[in-house]
Order: structure tokens, then sequence, then C-alpha cells
């Protein structure tokens, strides 16, 4: 099933896309290691979900390090956390240059195409949206987050290296992932949110744009996924050509539906911890009512979780926020 921007601009329903795949897990009773790292796993866990709550599409785990490790980079997984980054791999114009862009079947990048491909085929009735990291966000874990932000000015050639080989991977990795016979893919580039308007573009869209170009158009959907942006950088982000935009709870959303044009998505931006995680029901609800009354004007708005929504959320929250949705379209359908 394709995920279309006319069709959503024009419906009279609010959609509700939360990005979450954590509580599958839970519902299977697999950890989220395991998960990660088998492609049946994760499918059964974007199956289960996709049974359980009425989310308008399907979205896979948000996991930072599959492109990463790919290339090399050190792993650590632990039972019910999303693994993570350890050490640097490239810190240099010499380790770039003699840095090789993997294969599609280095790592896990099979698993996470498994678990794409499976999705795809057995749910049937709503979209599946994959995911991947961006190319600034890839190229901090290789270089290490800390540095590269210092490398952009003092040695630009340097990182513009690291982006393009990081680019070309992402490119044929989403070519891959649309041949799945998903929707749509959710790229993931939360560090461009630590950079101004000007570096991000430099940095971010002009490598994201290029991947859009490679794989969006009328049956495949870019999500541009900036939980990082607190308002500086949103400009950058309509730049890059994606058909929508994914934003986390640190930005006012109305102010960015006031900048965005009309036939841009805005996603966003319940906060994942706060509100999901450490709420009660009747907050949840109360603030998932708030935000849809607020942008109710919008119809390029569609209603979503600041970012990946992490394990162990009370079934009850999840159920509150989809009960709050419900009960907004009912009462605007009259």
């Amino acid at each position: 099933m394709k995920l279309s921007v006319n069709d959503i601009i024009e419906s009279t329903a609010r959609l509700a896309i939360p990005i979450m795949t954590n509580p599958g897990m839970e519902i299977i009773g697999e950890s989220v290691k395991n998960a990660v790292t088998d492609g049946t796993v994760h499918y059964k866990a974007i199956k289960a979900l996709s049974e359980k709550y009425d989310s308008s599409a399907c979205t896979v785990i948000m996991d930072l390090t599959v492109e990463a490790e790919a290339f090399g980079a050190e792993i650590i997984f632990p039972e019910d956390d999303v693994p993570s980054v350890i050490g640097r791999l490239v810190a240099n114009m010499n380790d770039v240059e003699n840095l090789q862009v993997p294969g599609l079947s280095a790592a896990r990048i099979p698993a996470y195409l498994s678990a794409n491909k499976l999705a795809a085929e057995n749910i049937k009735d709503k979209p599946v949206l994959s995911g991947c990291i961006g190319p600034y966000s890839l190229a901090g874990r290789l270089f290490d987050m800390s540095e590269i932000m210092m490398a952009i000015y003092l040695e630009p050639e340097t990182i513009l290296l690291l982006l393009e080989k990081c680019t070309s991977f992402l490119i044929q990795y989403c070519q891959t992932l649309k041949d799945t016979g998903t929707a749509g893919v959710i790229i993931a580039e939360p560090a461009a949110g630590l950079l101004q308007n000007d570096d991000c573009q430099a940095y971010s869209t002009e490598f994201v744009k290029k991947i859009v170009e490679a794989v969006q158009d009328e049956d495949f959907m870019v999500i541009l996924h900036n939980c990082g942006n607190t308002g500086q950088c949103t400009d950058a982000m309509i730049k890059s050509g994606a058909k929508a935009l994914h934003f986390g709870n640190k930005i006012d959303i109305l102010q960015v539906l006031k900048e965005c044009p009309s036939d841009i998505l805005v996603m966003g931006n319940i906060d994942p911890v706060v509100t999901f995680k450490q709420g009660s029901r009747e907050q949840v609800q109360s603030i998932t009512s708030e935000l849809l009354e607020k942008t109710s004007l919008y119809k390029n708005f569609v209603i979503s979780s600041g970012c990946d929504i992490p394990p162990f959320i009370p079934e009850e929250n999840i159920l509150a926020f989809f009960d709050a949705v419900k009960k907004y379209n009912q009462s605007h359908s009259r």
C-alpha cells in the first residue's frame, strides 16, 4: 500500500503514525537485541503492533547503528535497549579516503531488508515505512559526533568526502528498501538538529536531497526526521525535497506548520518519554487531544510521536493516544 500526500491532505480524518516498534517486541515476548539482529523477530513485532493498534502506517525500528556497523563501526547490544556505536572508525582525511563503501550484505543489513520485505508482503491493511539513518548522523557516528562538529569548520573537505561515501551507501540501501515493497522511508537525521540552518543545508540537506532524488516518487515517500531541530533549521529541512517532515517534541509545531508549504506533510511531535512513557493515561489523552485541536486548521498535519517510542511503554498510554485520535475524528466528521 502506498502513502499519498494528496490522499492524506484530502482526508476528513486525522491520521496517526507514531514511530513505534518497541512495544511490538513486548507483545511477542522478544528482547530488543533479538529484534535488531533477527529479521523475522523484527517483522513479527511490526506485525503484532499493526494488528493491535489503529496506526495509519507501520514503522520499523529506528536503529541508528545498522549502517554504521556495515561500515565497520563497533556496536554494543544491550538486551532491552537500542544498540549504540562505541569508539571512532575514522579520524582524518587518510582514514576517510581509505574507507570502503560497504555492500548490502554487510553486518545486519540483510536482517533489516528481510524484516522490511516480510512486513511489506504480509501486512495488507496499511502501508509499511522503512527506516534508515541520515547522511550527517551516519558520518557523525563514524567520525565521532563531537569531533565532526569541529571538523566541519577545521577540515570541511574531509567531512564532505565522508558524507559522499555515506550518501552513496544510503542511496543503494534506500533503493533496495524500496524494492522490498514498502511505502516509504523515514530518514533519521537527528544530529543535523545540532547545526544552524546554513550548516544544516551544506552538511545534511544537500546529501539528503540526493537520496530523495534517487528514490522518491508517487509510490515511495521520503520522510525526513530531525528531532534535534528546535526551529533553527526548519528551512533546510524543507529544502530537502522530502514529501514529509517529522519533528521532535522540542519544536513549536504550529510555527512549523506556518513555515512549511501546505503540500508537505508535517509530522510529530508528542514527547515519547515524558508523555508516552512517564505520563498517565489521562495526560496522554489530554496532550494528544490538545495537539489535534490546535493543529486542526492544517490538513497536512499527521500526529505522531516526537521520536521512536522507547521500550516498556504502558499499554494504557498507547491506547489513550489512539482513543484521543478516534474521538477527535468522530467529533470533527459531523
